[in-house]
């Protein structure tokens, strides 16, 4: 019996000849998509390898991977017999090997406009704490990058204002100061709000005169009706998608590189775009020209439905592209105070008046009604945004009808980030057989935030997963990248230590296990999207997605979670990620 041990890299690089260019060692798309799986088999072992099926942690000493696929689980000496002669073995050298990741709720698009434009972000993300300091990124960042990339747009992601020094959003007169002469935005950290310089309000033709959208606030400068320079909601989001999805053909692939990029480096095999609308053309384009090397589930905004509709509905990939099913968002940002409540907020934002309760994406039940049926009757799987209370009751209250006439088995109806849900909300959860999936991000990022603007009670109850779990219900966690970075063992971190940045712990009880953390963004992931069958776990005949990491994130502090790194991202057994 013959057989090759290499060093990791090198022998993943020779089996698949897949480049090391790219940020971080990322393979560019055009050598990972084009390059052809080995026969040989290999086999991993040396390491801690997690399973991750059953309920509590199981390991194995080796996993044999053969054209693409998971052949062997087991013992060493067994898998040496299973990979057969001439087989190539991979010393994990004490690094970790689990499944692939798979985010249970993201905007993939989205990564490349973080990936090109001015890092917004405060600590430990990003330099952004006061908004003098947010001006200074966005011109050093123009100083560096012009605007070739951003269809002559200065713009960049993830400013918050929760944690700015001045508490409030960048105004056109603030990021006047970047430049008079070229538009400036500058894109919140939820992505529900965004702030414009003069320039950017006269290109878009935002004045006086112009009117809110439903759904959405232009704030006006103070005793006048002049725009102040900062949008609410689909006063923002529709104009935020134009800048950061370019239509130029080869800028659109420009960022798609640069999101695939992204997401392999933090160990994505499976990303979702949660809101996909025009750039579905471009993802289904870049899919056609087998740019993919990540699978990507699409969930298409119901304003689009001829997307729903055309070949790339379905559960299998295409190219590893497919729409996944349907899009419904029902109010805002928590963080942003406008996430729809049944209760005021303690402290309401600019403009607005004591027992102020945020406010629907769709005031009209009928017409809330008449998407969530239409979903049901054409068996669309359905992704609700729902973060206040009162815009999970609206959507229960059309869940009943659409559920009484179309049936509703295994639909795995999901309900996305349940920030400010009601504990009894639960129940209705369980009722409709929906998937919880909710956000212990908010923990860390704006626990702190929260205490001050709904009250440190409710607070603690925020995206109650441990709760949701002991229900029964099926549970994940997500990033809802680009909110932040599309770091995942940071999901791992919030989720299990439910920490504010003050260091406070939120809500102890509704932290979750490290196994179970890591269950969230592996094997109920992949339920979530109707692929546990081929993805989550190592078994036998499922793909050989799979993340090497540097520790093993069971064994650790839990504290030090976030600061476990990728290693190695392995598509259906292709390389496509080596840390340099």
């Amino acid at each position: 019996m013959m057989r090759k041990i290499l060093p990791l890299g090198l022998l993943l690089a020779s089996l698949w000849s897949c480049g090391s260019g790219g940020n971080k060692g990322v393979s560019d798309s055009a050598s990972v998509s084009s390059g052809n799986a080995s026969t040989q088999a290999t086999m991993y072992y040396g390491g801690d390898i997690i399973t991750m099926e059953g309920d509590s942690p199981n390991y194995a000493e080796a996993v044999v991977v053969k054209d693409g696929k998971i052949a062997f689980v087991g013992s060493k000496n067994e898998a040496m017999k299973a990979a057969g002669d001439d087989h190539a073995m991979v010393d994990l050298k004490g690094q970790t090997l689990v499944p692939g990741f798979v985010d249970g709720h993201a905007h993939f698009h989205g990564f490349g406009g973080q990936a090109v434009g001015a890092n917004l972000l405060a600590s430990p993300d990003g330099k952004c704490n006061s908004i003098d300091e947010l001006v200074q990124a966005m011109k050093d960042w123009y100083a560096k990058n012009g605007t070739d990339k951003t269809q002559g747009w200065i713009f960049g992601m993830g400013y918050d204002d929760a944690v700015l020094k001045e508490n409030r959003h960048p105004t056109r007169e603030d990021l006047d100061k970047v430049s008079k002469d070229i538009p400036v935005m500058a894109i919140h950290i939820s992505g529900h709000f965004s702030g414009l310089n003069t320039k950017a309000l006269e290109m878009l033709g935002i004045t006086a005169a112009s009117k809110d959208p439903s759904g959405g606030v232009i704030r006006r400068m103070k005793g006048s009706k002049e725009p102040n320079g900062v949008m609410e909601e689909l006063a923002s989001i529709p104009n935020m998608l134009k800048v950061i999805s370019p239509t130029d053909p080869a800028l659109a692939d420009y960022y798609l590189d640069k999101a695939q990029e992204m997401a392999a480096s933090y160990g994505y095999t499976t990303a979702q775009e949660g809101r996909a609308m025009t750039n579905h053309e471009q993802m289904a384009s870049y899919a056609e020209r087998g740019k993919f090397y990540l699978d990507v589930n699409s969930y298409v905004d119901y304003l689009f439905p001829q997307y729903i509709r055309s070949k790339w509905y379905g559960r299998e990939y295409i190219n590893h592209y497919r729409v996944a099913g349907v899009k419904l968002t029902l109010d805002g940002s928590p963080q942003g105070r406008t996430a729809w409540r049944t209760m005021p907020y303690l402290l309401p934002p600019d403009g607005q008046k004591k027992g102020y309760k945020g406010y629907p994406a769709l005031p009209d039940d009928k017409v809330v009604q008449q998407i969530v049926d239409t979903a049901f009757a054409n068996n669309w799987q359905l992704l609700a945004h729902c973060n206040g209370d009162a815009a999970a009751d609206q959507l229960f209250r059309a869940m009943g009808p659409a559920a009484a006439q179309y049936g509703n088995t295994d639909r795995r109806t999901t309900l996305v980030h349940g920030q400010l849900i009601r504990m009894n909300q639960l129940d209705s959860l369980k009722k409709y057989d929906m998937v919880a999936s909710l956000f212990p991000m908010h923990t860390f990022y704006w626990g702190d935030w929260y205490k001050k603007i709904i009250g440190p009670t409710e607070a603690a109850h925020i995206s109650p997963i441990k709760s949701a779990l002991n229900k029964g219900l099926h549970v994940t966690s997500h990033t809802d990248a680009p909110v932040a970075f599309p770091n995942l063992m940071m999901i791992m971190y919030t989720t299990v230590n439910r920490v504010t940045r003050s260091g406070t712990v939120l809500g102890p009880e509704e932290r979750l296990t490290p196994y179970e953390a890591l269950s969230s963004i592996t094997k109920w992931g992949a339920w979530q999207h109707f692929e546990e069958k081929t993805k989550g776990t190592f078994a036998p005949g499922k793909l050989a997605d799979m993340v090497i990491l540097d520790k093993n994130p069971l064994k650790v502090d839990p504290m030090t979670l976030k600061d476990i790194q990728v290693m190695q991202t392995i598509k259906e057994g292709k390389n496509i990620y080596t840390r340099k």
